[in-house]
């Protein structure tokens, strides 16, 4: 296994991502990495400031002659999501990123690697420290808790920082600029139940739902790929109904902002049905394993025997739960009508919970329309409002309106057309970026997103092409060289 990253091109930039891959990062845990960063400012002799909720800005001068440059502002988040294998040991506030060179790709054995956003964090750090680039007065923005709440992009103030013209570095195919970006709002729907004793002639079982591919719940939506939460639940509907099954606990997803791949329950199940609800298990494995042998080959269902439970979910309340999940809305809800190929609205189950007299659901709601994203929420709760629950929307985040007639998209065009021979693919994210909050703030920017190929973001099969983050830092220098004179 090659785990010499410093032996890749751009050697600055490697060398800064491979150091972020020692420092435990997960969302909401970031106190480490705040502090690497500020002592890197610090040690470069630039003006360094932590903010009242933990973003670090570094400012950097214009090189000579550069001083009549528009200021840029290289934007990054610092946190990354924390996805293992569930064969993996690994804990992501102490452990670090195990990083090797895959070929083509640099990947991470067995965890999510950070290239999202570690990339864009070491590429304005590389460019804070190098001696050798021409640039206009350079403002490095690294905010914290991205992933799963955008605390850093709204706790930003005015008046801290002077350019511009904002490069945020977190889009994941090399040769797109992007120009927009979905809105989001988390939706949390909570059932309280009655815990009542298990039948004593049950047969208690943990059925586990694995091998899911997952990924970023935005940019991998549309590959509708399997959701472990609504394939377990869909296998309680039947059994529930013709064997008798009661939910004793369930564990399905952990992060709002991916897409589940595996999912936990323990169950009970008639004895006198024992023998039939294992040929219908083994029935609706062939099933659902045949329908995503594409998306998720290696889907696997198991079902075994355990220690009897002393405790299940109250039967109503179990049924109106079971039908809530079923419900609910889940994958791609509408393509965009203006532009060809992105999704508008979407929404991921990401996270259900049965256990101790609560069952929950977690969604994030995704839109390009405002209007459309408040649509949406409206109906995820009232399906949940059907089934007694209640709900809870939060966390809502603007989108990030297209603004075709950009200046620094233009320059930015122009630069990459001269450099590698086409004009660069101009789109809008189904994800989250941080653009929309960062220029509530500050309307004056002009804003644009680019960074190297990531596949597979949020999931532990996450990689990063080595080729395309030579080009992406190539064309980051070359704009810096070429940004307008004020």
């Amino acid at each position: 296994m090659n785990t010499d990253l410093k032996s890749l091109n751009p050697k600055s930039l490697w060398k800064n991502f491979e150091s972020l891959t020692k420092i435990p990062r997960p969302s909401r845990k970031e106190a480490e990495v705040i502090e690497f960063m500020k002592k890197f400012g610090n040690d470069l002799g630039l003006e360094t400031i932590e903010d009242e909720v933990g973003n670090v800005i570094i400012k950097k001068p214009a090189t000579p002659g550069m001083e009549n440059r528009r200021g840029v502002i290289l934007q990054g988040h610092l946190d990354m999501v924390p996805q293992a294998n569930s064969d993996k040991d690994f804990d992501f506030e102490t452990d670090p990123i195990e990083a090797y060179i895959d070929g083509d790709w640099v990947t991470a054995n067995g965890t999510t690697l950070g290239a999202d956003n570690g990339m864009g964090v070491a590429a304005a750090m590389a460019v804070l420290e190098a001696t050798d680039l021409e640039h206009g007065p350079v403002e490095a923005l690294f905010t914290v808790d991205e992933e799963t709440g955008m605390t850093g992009a709204f706790g930003l103030k005015a008046g801290l920082l002077d350019g511009d013209i904002l490069l945020n570095m977190d889009s994941e195919d090399e040769g797109e600029l992007y120009i927009g970006c979905a809105g989001g709002i988390d939706a949390s729907a909570k059932l309280n139940y009655t815990e009542t004793p298990a039948n004593e002639k049950s047969v208690t079982y943990k059925i586990t739902v694995s091998g899911l591919k997952g990924g970023h719940s935005g940019i991998d939506i549309p590959l509708f790929r399997g959701n472990a939460n609504k394939l377990l639940f869909r296998l309680f509907k039947t059994a529930a109904k013709d064997f008798g099954l009661k939910i004793s606990e369930v564990h399905g997803g952990s992060l709002r902002n991916a897409i589940p791949r595996e999912a936990h329950a323990t169950v009970t199940v008639c004895g006198e049905h024992k023998e039939a609800f294992a040929k219908y298990f083994k029935e609706y494995n062939a099933i659902v394993s045949s329908e995503y042998s594409t998306s998720d080959p290696e889907l696997k269902l198991s079902c075994e025997a355990t220690d009897a439970v002393a405790k299940v979910m109250d039967e109503k309340s179990q049924t109106n739960f079971i039908n809530a999940i079923l419900a609910c809305p889940n994958g791609v809800i509408r393509m965009s009508n203006d532009m060809e190929g992105l999704v508008e609205t979407s929404t991921n189950l990401a996270v259900v919970t049965v256990e101790n007299g609560v069952a929950e659901a977690i969604s994030l709601l995704r839109s390009s329309v405002d209007s459309a994203k408040d649509d949406l929420a409206s109906v995820v709760s009232s399906v949940f409002d059907l089934a007694g629950a209640e709900t809870i929307l939060d966390g809502d985040y603007p989108g990030w309106k297209p603004n075709p007639d950009s200046a620094i998209l233009k320059e930015m065009k122009e630069i990459y057309n001269n450099k590698f021979g086409k004009i660069p693919d101009i789109k809008a994210i189904h994800a989250g970026l941080e653009c929309g909050l960062l220029g509530g703030v500050y309307p004056n920017w002009d804003m644009i997103s680019f960074g190297p190929t990531i596949r597979f973001p949020h999931s532990p099969d996450e990689k990063v092409n080595i080729a395309t983050v030579e080009k992406f830092w190539d064309f980051l220098v070359e704009t810096l060289k070429h940004v307008p004179k004020k």
